[in-house]
């Protein structure tokens, strides 16, 4: 087999593919023995029909097509490999010439998407400044209310409902005569918005036994999107004590003995999680750094496949103005992770199967999912290598990130070493011999904008989409 590679751009190439006779013949073959398979012939048993009887009855054409579909996923394959193509995402395919005659030979082309080169620049001598870290009376003050929620009672009271009160009410969905759903004794604190839209406005002001009605689009189901004329019920209004601050509460919410002690506890949380939030800002500033100073260019029709899916998901293909704000986020994720990738590439990092089992036990607990059906549901659906990629790249933005000078506002320097394990405790998690499960993926998947900027999101799990590469 002969092939040659041209650049069409930087992110595109065209294969030109020519397959000698003899290369095909096995596939020709391989065809005339599915074909006999599959047809019946009078004085010939299934599978029996010999070639020059299926060439007369069906013509040498479907034997062909047969073949020469067999064989150019192999083919192309091969071209791929020869040429040190890197591709992402399916090739565009057209056969030029089939072998009509013996001894004519198979050419085609193929056009792909590819990675592109990306030069990177010196990353041992990267300069960011984050956030102080400051805990304030407030910062603490939130905290004690938060614990103070938990540890509060929920009174029912006879009274019109109001913003924040807890209620359980009946719900009743329709769509024109049809009614659609219904459901009892649901409980809802108004204000959350984790209802319909509009239910706020409709319980607001109701008392326990009244009744009204709104329309909202639903969420889910068949029906999602659609505009449903709904009935809420109020069952009951009830309103959360909460207890008094004193050493008591410390007591009961803590292991401390006064309230003193507990709050000294709180303002330390307090200032752990601000510390954490200064090391994801890093990350963040680190991403938005190397993705000004390096040139990352991204397959359009990778793009446009990606906003389209995103639009099509939310209903929302004709909204330009949505569409050109997804494209940007789709372009910028593109760029962050062929350049993390590019990256993970050139220091060489390898993902032990202790390091992907954190990370997908850790996805499975951000889907609300048991691990081992979310395990299972990424392996069926081809997702593995992507999980690979996404470790690597979060494993070569912590190194490039470990070796930046972080400062604060202030000009003091911010350690980072304490907010992440290092890689060789991740390493110690597993056998000391831990082979790597694979090298880094070449491919990105991504769905939008992450909110870390190390992560590659997800699909939607109704709707995992397989690897483009």
């Amino acid at each position: 087999m002969k092939s040659a590679v041209e650049t069409l751009n930087p992110t595109r190439v065209k294969l030109t593919v020519e397959v000698p006779y003899e290369e095909l013949e096995p596939s020709l073959a391989k065809a005339y023995k599915t074909i006999s398979a599959q047809v019946t012939v009078p004085g010939f048993r299934k599978g029996k029909v010999p070639p020059r009887i299926i060439d007369q009855r069906f013509g040498r054409g479907a034997v062909l097509e047969e073949a020469v579909n067999e064989a150019l996923p192999h083919f192309y394959a091969q071209a791929v490999e020869e040429g040190d193509v890197r591709p992402l995402g399916q090739p565009t395919v057209e056969v030029e010439q089939v072998p009509v005659a013996e001894g004519d030979p198979l050419k085609f082309t193929a056009e792909v998407d590819v990675r592109p080169v990306i030069d990177l620049p010196d990353l041992t001598s990267i300069a960011l400044q984050v956030d102080d870290v400051e805990v304030t009376d407030a910062d603490v003050d939130e905290r004690v209310e938060q614990l103070r929620e938990r540890f509060g009672t929920l009174i029912a009271v006879e009274r019109a409902a109001a913003d924040g009160d807890f209620t359980s009410v009946d719900l009743t969905a329709a769509i024109g005569d049809d009614e659609i759903d219904s459901v009892k004794g649901v409980s809802y604190q108004l204000g959350s918005g984790t209802m319909l839209p509009g239910i706020d406005e409709a319980l607001l002001g109701l008392s326990a036994g009244e009744t009204t009605t709104f329309d909202a689009p639903l969420a889910g189901g068949e029906h999602a999107g659609s505009d449903a004329h709904v009935t809420v019920t109020l069952q009951a209004v009830k309103e959360r004590q909460l207890p008094e601050l004193n050493d008591e509460f410390a007591e009961l919410a803590s292991e401390f003995d006064t309230l003193d002690e507990l709050r000294a506890d709180l303002r330390e949380q307090a200032g752990n999680a601000k510390k954490f939030d200064q090391g994801l800002q890093a990350r963040e500033k680190l991403v938005e750094h190397l993705l000004e100073t390096v040139e990352v260019a991204v397959p359009e029709g990778l793009v446009a496949d990606e906003v389209h899916r995103h639009l099509e998901n939310e209903g929302k293909l004709e909204d330009d103005e949505h569409r050109a704000e997804v494209e940007v986020e789709a372009r910028k994720a593109f760029q962050a992770q062929l350049l993390l990738d590019a990256i993970a590439e050139a220091e060489q990092v390898q993902v032990g199967q202790p390091e992907l089992i954190e990370y997908l036990l850790s996805s499975a607990q951000q889907y609300g999912m048991d691990p081992n059906s979310f395990i299972k549901m990424v392996d069926e659906a081809g997702q593995i290598p992507s999980m690979v990629s996404e470790v690597a790249r979060r494993k070569a933005l912590a190194g490039v990130l470990s070796r930046a000078t972080v400062t604060d506002a202030s000009g003091n320097e911010v350690d980072l070493s304490t907010l992440w394990p290092a890689e060789d405790e991740i390493t110690e998690l597993g056998a000391p011999d831990d082979e790597p499960v694979a090298e880094p993926a070449s491919a990105p998947v991504t769905t939008g904008a992450a909110a870390d900027p190390t992560a590659v999101p997800l699909s939607d799990l109704a709707g995992f989409e397989p690897d483009p590469a």
